[in-house]
């Protein structure tokens, strides 16, 4: 903003709190005080940034938490008019806000079309676990009041249940909850006060929702999107020192990478991730290693991607003999991963193969994720040559297809038409044709 323009935000915000210049300026060197950066502003210095200049980088989150107080409700720098917050990762400040500014622009309509041209960047800046653990900006006490377990629980159940709706229905059915929840009720949360178990508690799940709300965002196309949300959720695992959901997200941008063909980038992320855990049980151990295989795989390393998928195997082996422990990476999951990999190595008999297993073993609760990799399995049974099989597999999806709501789903579904065209002088391939043509979208989904 120039120093020369009224700041017409500020300027609202103080309106709406009532005070006056004078009690705004005590507010605020009292926050400052609190944190341990006493300022000493005035009614002059009000009056000046409502002028235009700004208050100094350090003291405008100091602002921003007083005028958050007296209103009850998370305060950012763009609703104050002030530059946007600082987006390099290990920044000590702006974690929470960042929250609540992506969740917000998620929630709003009128964003969408700005976010959607949000491009995945190769270039972005990963923290290591060493840049993220124990920071976070010093987050003052807001009318909330203190919260305990029972928050927590009402965070990790929301969360879960969120996630059977993006499995059964897809992410866009499911995402404009999940914004909405964080903003309206994660970001409040982690801004109260609370034990220090209830805080770093509340930090893990608040990474869990981010990260499955950036996996939903991937589902509907929105990578730059997605890549914020990820961002957001290293930096809570980090502080809540929860490398599970730390490793869990950086293999999840690992796999976003791997979608939209950047493979060394895919592979970097997927041994971040693997290296940050090293204590992983079996099955975290299944989950971690099935991705780097799949990483090494597309950049062409035969022996790397081998050793990592025989490692996901013998790890699985030894997670199916216990109780399950972690997410819904089964069997089913693996076989994809082996498919997924033969496929990279150029064994498309033997990817078909593993496809049909994953299929089999598949749970009937994850509808989305049947829709998209039974597609797959159909495109490489074509490949193959086995058009009525392809057929018969196209069938099963389009019988799913009409009440799941995702992109990459509408992208499988919209490329039969294409795939069957050369085929339609067989009986099965007209049929299926037609179907696909009366129930595919007319174009992407925004």
């Amino acid at each position: 903003m120039s120093g020369r323009t009224p700041n017409a935000c500020l300027g609202r915000l103080l309106n709406e709190t009532g005070w006056t210049r004078s009690r705004f300026a005590a507010a605020v060197n009292r926050v400052g005080t609190e944190q341990g950066t006493p300022l000493k502003y005035d009614a002059s210095a009000v009056s000046h940034w409502l002028g235009g200049p700004l208050p100094h980088r350090t003291a405008r989150p100091v602002v921003l938490e007083a005028l958050a107080r007296r209103l009850g409700r998370p305060v950012t720098h763009v609703d104050a008019g002030f530059p946007s917050a600082e987006t390099q990762l290990i920044a000590p400040t702006a974690t929470v806000e960042g929250v609540v500014e992506l969740g917000r622009q998620d929630m709003d309509p009128s964003r969408r079309g700005v976010m959607g041209a949000a491009l995945f960047s190769v270039a972005l800046t990963v923290p290591d676990w060493p840049d993220v653990v124990g920071r976070i900006e010093a987050v003052q006490t807001g009318r909330l009041g203190r919260i305990g377990h029972a928050e927590v629980d009402g965070v990790v159940a929301m969360t879960e249940k969120l996630s059977e709706l993006d499995d059964m229905f897809g992410g866009r059915q499911a995402r404009p909850l999940a914004a909405a929840f964080l903003v309206n009720t994660v970001a409040p949360y982690l801004r109260a006060d609370a034990p220090d178990g209830v805080r770093k508690a509340m930090r893990s799940a608040a990474s869990d929702l981010l990260y499955l709300t950036g996996y939903m965002a991937v589902d509907e196309g929105l990578h730059g999107l997605a890549q914020g949300y990820y961002v957001k959720a290293l930096q809570l695992a980090g502080v809540a020192e929860d490398h599970l959901a730390y490793c869990t997200t950086l293999r999840g941008m690992s796999l976003q990478a791997i979608d939209l063909g950047h493979g060394a980038q895919a592979l970097r992320l997927a041994d971040a991730a693997a290296a940050a855990s090293p204590a992983a049980g079996p099955r975290m151990r299944a989950f971690l290693a099935g991705q780097q295989a799949h990483a090494y795989a597309v950049t062409g390393d035969r022996r790397n991607a081998l050793r990592f998928l025989r490692e996901a195997e013998v790890a699985m082996d030894k997670a199916e003999s216990q109780a399950k422990a972690f997410g819904s990476y089964d069997s089913s999951s693996l076989a994809y991963h082996v498919a997924q990999v033969r496929y990279g190595l150029g064994d498309l008999a033997g990817s078909v193969r593993s496809l049909e297993e994953s299929s089999r073993l598949r749970h009937d609760v994850y509808r989305r994720t049947r829709v998209r990799y039974d597609a797959v399995l159909a495109e490489r049974q074509l490949e193959l040559g086995h058009l009525e099989a392809a057929c018969a597999t196209w069938d099963r999806v389009l019988d799913d297809y009409p009440v799941v709501r995702s992109g990459r789903a509408d992208e499988r579904v919209t490329a039969i038409e294409g795939l069957l065209r050369p085929h339609l002088r067989n009986r099965a391939a007209q049929a299926t044709f037609e179907r696909a043509r009366s129930v595919a979208p007319a174009t992407a989904a925004a």
